[in-house]
């Protein structure tokens, strides 16, 4: 995987190799170190990266894991700190998940971790854990200098067979599955027998960050998650955003948190919980969140008309919006909107459906309910036809934009927004 210009691996990875133990690593040079200094280790935890649980549709088959597998899985942080926690999920589980232990490495490309940072991850002290049905799993704390929007490699060895119900269907990400009969989760490389392009049981890291860091969620459905971005590139719109945060000097405090699932629905389940349910769980339950930006409805609305989903109305999808907005100022979080995208051509084209879209963008343009609107709508449609995505920014399904669209969606965001 190339690494992102605001990391020099090579420069990180010889530091680490000159390393002994991380507990005393000296800060290495560079930007991404200002301000690890006196005082760091009294801070707060904050979410650096995060995926929203959900469970297989009809459609779908679980992926099962033979007893003694290891699952190695790459996540992109946003913000970098100084010690972190990995968030496991058996939240829509029926049955107990077993981990019988895990870590945590610096990601060195392919199933390769970088030699020397790997750090095991413990549960109250101890190196395995069962998960009850329905409950997440927070690791203890551990050391482990992480620049912003480096890789990490989160590895669980399975000793018990397995099913993977609690996943995330949209990784864009090759995560990596070893032969059963070993615990490979501190290899430094690990051997390889399958790939999936899902996470699995997996659902945040955060960091010891600065305490005046602050973090935005961006709540949505398959256009945040990523949907048909090129795997392994982090082309979501999101990673665009965290990385013009960090090359800002104003900005490079604040994590990005990525909360879509693809199919997603504001108002009915689809693919997993709907926007409403799972709004506490996936905003308001996490620490420092000062934002979300909204980017939810066209699945309600294209499910809608063409009669795979509840009938719904745009007042429908304002009254959900109104709820989303009521719930986030509770909190004193500050809430964002984007404009729906284009579907014309796409098998969301419905004459409803177009009416009900333009309906609810009037809405969101012209209410002034939310706190700002980002007019995702105005960027990605085609000036020619505006029922239709721009070609340039079209993936080819005309339904979701290519990365080339996803990096105009990131770029197109006010960092402005972020300063208050």
């Amino acid at each position: 995987m190339t690494p992102h210009p605001l990391f020099d691996r090579r420069r990180f990875v010889a530091w680490i190799a000159a390393a002994a133990l991380g507990a005393g690593l000296a800060l290495p040079a560079g930007s991404w170190a200002t301000g690890w200094g006196h005082g760091w280790f009294d801070r707060e935890h904050i979410g650096t990266w995060a995926a929203s649980p959900q469970t297989q549709n009809a459609t779908q088959v679980a992926r099962e894991f033979a007893a003694g597998t290891t699952v190695r899985q790459i996540v992109r942080v946003s913000l970098g700190g100084v010690e972190l926690r990995v968030r496991f999920s058996n939240e829509l589980s029926t049955v107990p998940l077993s981990i019988g232990a895990a870590s945590v490495a610096l990601h060195a490309g392919g199933a390769a971790i970088v030699a020397g940072s790997d750090r095991t991850l413990t549960f109250g002290g101890k190196t395995s854990i069962v998960v009850p049905p329905g409950a997440p799993a927070v690791s203890d704390p551990v050391h482990l200098r992480v620049p912003p929007l480096a890789d990490l490699a989160i590895s669980m060895y399975l000793p018990a067979a397995t099913s993977g119900t609690t996943f995330h269907n949209v990784a864009s990400q090759t995560n990596y599955i070893a032969p059963a009969g070993g615990d490979y989760t501190q290899a430094v490389v690990m051997p390889v027998e399958a790939t999936a392009l899902n996470y699995f049981f997996l659902s945040g890291v955060t960091v010891k960050a600065p305490e005046h860091a602050k973090a935005v969620v961006a709540l949505g459905d398959s256009i945040t998650d990523g949907t048909r971005s090129t795997p392994d590139t982090n082309s979501r719109w999101p990673n665009t955003l965290a990385l013009r945060l960090q090359e800002g000097r104003h900005t490079d405090h604040i994590a990005v948190l990525n909360e879509g699932i693809s199919g997603n629905r504001i108002l009915s389940a689809g693919s997993g919980p709907n926007t409403l349910s799972r709004f506490d769980r996936d905003v308001l339950a996490k620490r420092g969140v000062k934002w979300v930006v909204v980017l939810i409805g066209i699945n309600d609305i294209g499910n809608s008309a063409r009669g795979t989903g509840p009938v719904v109305t745009a007042d429908d999808i304002i009254a959900g919006y109104r709820q989303l907005i009521a719930r986030a100022r509770q909190h004193d979080i500050r809430i964002y909107a984007g404009t729906l995208t284009p579907i014309a051509g796409s098998g969301y084209d419905f004459p409803a459906a177009e009416v009900m879209r333009q309906a609810v963008n009037h809405w969101i343009r012209t209410s002034g309910a939310f706190d700002a609107v980002i007019d995702f709508d105005a960027l990605t449609r085609d000036p020619a036809d505006p029922t239709r995505f721009l070609p340039a920014y079209d993936s080819g399904d005309h339904l979701h934009p290519n990365d080339a669209g996803y990096a105009a969606m990131g770029r197109a965001v006010p960092l402005s927004l972020f300063r208050h």
